[in-house]
Order: C-alpha cells, then sequence, then structure tokens
C-alpha cells in the first residue's frame, strides 16, 4: 500500500494510477511534456486516495468524512448529518462510532452534484449499524464506491470503512433521542474523518 510515495493510500488507488505511470515513461520518446503530464496525473491519482492517520476522540459520534457540513435536518424523530467531499478532501471514510454493521446495501441512483439537495437520489452504499446508518454517495464525477466492510463485521470509533474514488458525499443518520441541539457542527463547517465530533 505504501509502495514508494511517502504516504499511504486507499485499496485499489494504484489501479487507477498505474496507467498514467505506465506510460510516463515510454511518452518521453515522444513528447517530454506528455510524459510529464502522464507522472503527474499518477502522483495526482495516488494523492487524491491519500489515507492519513486520525487521532480519534474516545467518546461520541465523530465526522464520517473529510470536508464541509452539506446537511444538518430532522427526519422524523431522527437527525442527519452530511459532509461534502471536495476533490481536495481526503476520500477515506471512518465509522462514527462503535458497532457492528447489521447490512451493507448497494442503492442505485443518479449522479447529481452531491452538495445539491436533489443528491437525495443518488447512488449509494449505506451502512446499516443498528443504531445509526453510514452513507457513502456518489456525485457527479464519482462513480465507485467501495466499502471496506460487511454485514458481522465490528467497528471501532474512527475504524475506516470505505472510499470513494473521485467524489462525493457521507452521511450519518444519528441514533434516536437526538436533536439538532445536540449537534456541534452547522452547515459550511470544516471537519475531518474520524477526529471532529459531530454529537457527544
Amino acid at each position: 500500500m505504501y509502495g514508494a510515495i511517502p504516504f499511504a493510500v486507499a485499496p485499489g488507488a494504484w489501479r487507477y494510477a498505474a496507467v498514467p505511470l505506465a506510460l510516463a515513461l515510454p511518452a518521453l520518446v515522444l513528447s517530454v511534456p506528455v510524459a510529464v503530464a502522464c507522472a503527474l496525473a499518477g502522483v495526482g491519482i495516488l494523492w487524491f486516495h491519500r489515507d492519513p492517520a486520525r487521532s480519534t476522540p474516545s467518546t461520541g459520534f465523530v465526522a464520517p468524512a473529510d470536508g464541509r457540513v452539506s446537511v444538518v435536518r430532522e427526519e422524523g424523530d431522527r437527525v442527519r448529518v452530511g459532509v461534502f467531499m471536495n476533490v481536495t478532501d481526503v476520500h477515506v471514510n471512518r465509522a462514527p462510532a462503535p458497532c457492528t454493521v447489521a447490512d451493507v446495501e448497494h442503492t442505485p441512483g443518479r449522479h447529481l452534484p452531491a452538495f445539491s439537495k436533489d443528491s437525495d437520489r443518488n447512488e449509494r452504499v449505506t451502512l446499516d449499524c443498528g443504531d445509526f446508518e453510514v452513507s457513502l454517495i456518489a456525485g457527479a464525477v464519482a462513480r465507485r464506491i467501495h466499502p471496506y466492510v460487511e454485514p458481522g463485521d465490528a467497528l471501532e470509533r474512527g475504524d475506516r470503512i470505505g472510499h470513494i474514488s473521485f467524489g462525493s458525499r457521507a452521511d450519518v443518520l444519528l441514533p434516536g433521542g437526538y436533536d439538532l441541539g445536540d449537534v456541534r457542527v452547522e452547515r459550511g463547517q470544516r471537519v475531518r474523518a474520524g477526529e471532529t465530533l459531530i454529537v457527544e
């Protein structure tokens, strides 16, 4: 996973980077600028899939993704908090709290911009974690959601649960009993996966 680059990357990242990196050397024969562009594209793909270590608090629900909070709303008697991942954000997602995964469900859908209200109809993978849910949502560019977990897996707060290649949004549907007043983040706030507390 670590290879020759000075940072860890998400599983499968080398597969995406392999083609431009492999083309860089033979492209030198034809054009130095093309070779440089291929090399930069490969390194850029690896950087996009970077997977830095995090310091996770011992209590509460933490953000499932790096990015900006794009959703804070009530859904019936529960609260949903969503984080939009820009192209420059880390795209490895993390468990908000300890749990045992009850189900992992893929739902086909559209690929609209993940920061828009209409993105609620986008393709997603939902992790049923018993008292709460985590949804990994594809966006306009993202087409590949990669969950790392299966039903029956026991997770600790901050464990890696998946990544979305080239996109998008991660939501937490909090357990019943929390209301909007319990949420410690607000729309537009930057958060870090596995570190920033959503609720105590």
